[in-house]
């Protein structure tokens, strides 16, 4: 009996631990690039608002970023 009594916890605790894998596989996948393109988006715009000494409203427009495009990566 005492066998028994011992191997249904560590199932239970083995269940649990794929719960758990699960929960922060889920959160790998999504939420951390999710966190990774906020940087990226928040870093372009203080760059380009503070280092730059532009205006926020250029920052929303497709041609500013074709145009820094263009600047970075022309021959």
């Amino acid at each position: 009996m005492s066998t028994q009594e011992k191997s249904k916890p560590d199932d239970t605790q083995k269940q649990e631990r794929k719960r758990g894998i699960s929960k922060w596989s889920i959160t790998q996948w999504f939420l951390i690039p999710l966190l990774l393109v906020a940087a990226l988006g928040g870093g372009l715009v203080a760059g380009y608002v503070i280092v730059g000494k532009r205006e926020f409203s250029d920052v929303l427009q497709w041609s500013t970023w074709k145009h820094v495009y263009d600047l970075v990566f022309a021959p």
